[in-house]
């Protein structure tokens, strides 16, 4: 209670610096987490009616949820309560593995392709942590086993002595050496989480008895558990919110005071893919604001009299092994980079993966990239492949795009795994031949729609690299003084701003001292 008045303090006194406001009159709303998470997921869907499904961590009391969405009206149908939680128990493996906490979890994600598929390892840890750690039920129920979790009473997510008893080895230490036992762990844990992900699915549907699902709540935001749902076809299509983890709870509690609270009537228009616009929602850049950064740091540019010249440009930068920072109008909503505050390559290079990862992200050598790809191409390259816009669904390279492994390719550790050549797409090719596809659509993006275009005309590819224009522990960039500050930092050759392009050889020195690592706290 005390948290709720300190916080409404909070909220009066920012109201009060915008604009002094009558207190009687104005009423301060508070929806539940994991409605704030629905809302954010149906409401701006196309689907008239649909199965909501909410997973996360914790929010109030509530781990999971599913409602009923129809027209302007939003039920809760059935929650999950603390401390049972797949959120939290995925997050427990996180830290097991060495990874931070709430940061980190993508990080398991990527690891888990590395697990030997099938191996009698990864089985051994699926029966441990479905016998021992967690409870499955058909009902989309799941049931932790408190002994061995601390997150509820305690400061961290496990008891380690009693994981290293049941694993056989100690919590990993960050930032060191990664083993096999460490990525068959995570493996077992992807598993059994795609298991209670389609549980929990099987149950809206039977609940619902709707055609369509939508999805918020931080495990929405795993891609993969979210292909093979989709895979699964127990929706006919799978919506995922693209800032599915508690930051799109502010615009779901936006949604819910306007339809539930105020009972405005909601339009849907089902020829459209969402009412999202693509993501593309936050600050715009003008080219004044390009100007005046290229002003401050003396920076030398060339600027393109029309769009056109300056996307054949840079498909043929990008061609020619080229690293650019790609920085264009709305940046976008949500943890994902979609086209707006990018960092894009060729994904046909097979070099490029570790250059990324290693001269210009500074990351983890072992996490894949996505690629991008105009949304009328991506079955010549994906399977089973529908559209993708926001980045949230992993489908697999096509077969006869693929390279084989040798025989001996499962006993490798993970090191030696990670340049094997994958296919004639390397650089988004992930080591189990799968990729995390973002689609796109020239009505919501058509810059970078054309750039894809003049890239396929070039070069006979329309998939490149997709990546956040940022390095390893800093947001993602906003401004043009943002972009070229990092730009400057890292071994990205150019960087294109608007119709403004900068060539890393033509600026001047990079005088200031500044460390990014000690800026910025590592995830």
């Amino acid at each position: 209670i005390k948290e709720k008045l300190f916080l409404k303090k909070m909220i009066w006194e920012a109201l009060d610096s915008i604009e002094k406001v009558d207190r009687k009159k104005v009423k301060l709303l508070f929806p539940e987490h994991h409605l704030s998470h629905a809302a954010s997921a149906f409401y701006p869907s196309s689907y008239e009616r649909a199965a909501v499904l909410t997973i996360d961590g914790v929010g109030e009391w509530a781990t999971a949820s599913i409602c009923l969405g129809e027209g302007n009206k939003l039920t809760i149908l059935k929650e999950l309560d603390f401390p049972h939680s797949l959120g939290l128990l995925y997050s427990a493996f996180t830290y097991f593995c060495g990874f931070k906490v709430n940061s980190g979890e993508y990080k398991l994600m990527g690891l888990a392709p590395y697990g030997n598929h099938g191996s009698p390892e990864v089985k051994k840890y699926v029966d441990i942590i479905k016998s021992t750690l967690v409870d499955l039920k058909e009902d989309g129920s799941i049931f932790l086993d408190q002994q061995y979790f601390n997150y509820a009473t305690g400061l961290r997510m496990v008891y380690d002595d009693k994981w290293e008893k049941l694993f056989g080895f100690p919590r990993r230490a960050s930032e060191s050496q990664l083993e096999q036992h460490h990525c068959d762990l995570a493996l077992a844990i992807q598993e059994v989480t795609e298991e209670a992900v389609l549980n929990l699915a099987r149950e809206a549907k039977k609940l619902t008895g709707a055609e369509y699902l939508c999805m918020a709540g931080g495990v929405a935001l795993n891609c993969v558990a979210n292909g093979k749902l989709d895979d699964a076809k127990i929706f006919k299509q799978v919506f995922v919110q693209p800032a599915a983890g508690d930051a799109g709870g502010a615009l779901g509690a936006a949604y819910a005071a306007n339809y539930i609270y105020f009972g405005n009537q909601r339009q849907v228009d089902p020829n459209k893919m969402d009412a999202l616009k693509g993501s593309y929602l936050g600050t715009e850049t003008v080219d004044q604001d390009i100007l005046t950064t290229a002003r401050k740091y003396n920076a030398n540019f060339e600027r393109f009299g029309s769009e056109e010249a300056m996307v054949e440009k840079v498909a043929a930068l990008i061609a020619g092994g080229n690293v650019i920072g790609w920085h264009q109008g709305r940046m976008e909503f949500g943890p994902r980079a979609l086209g707006a505050r990018s960092i894009i390559a060729d994904a046909r290079n097979p070099e490029m993966q570790k250059k990324l990862n290693l001269k210009i992200k500074y990351r983890e050598g072992f996490r894949p990239f996505a690629p991008v790809v105009p949304a009328e191409d991506v079955n010549d390259y994906f399977e089973h492949a529908d559209i993708s816009p926001y980045m949230l669904m992993v489908k697999p390279v096509k077969e006869k795009r693929r390279i084989p492994y040798p025989a001996s390719f499962e006993g490798k550790n993970l090191l030696d795994k990670l340049y094997f050549l994958r296919s004639d797409i390397p650089a988004i090719t992930h080591i189990d031949y799968s990729a995390r596809i973002q689609t796109v659509h020239e009505e919501t993006n058509p810059r970078f729609y054309k750039l894809l275009q003049a890239f396929k005309k070039q070069t006979g590819y329309s998939v490149m690299v997709n990546t956040s224009f940022n390095v390893r522990g800093e947001p993602i960039v906003n401004t043009p003084e943002d972009s070229y500050r990092c730009f400057m930092r890292t071994d990205m050759d150019y960087l294109v701003v608007g119709n403004f392009l900068f060539d890393k050889k033509k600026q001047p020195e990079w005088l200031e001292k500044d460390d990014w690592k000690n800026e910025f706290t590592l995830d």
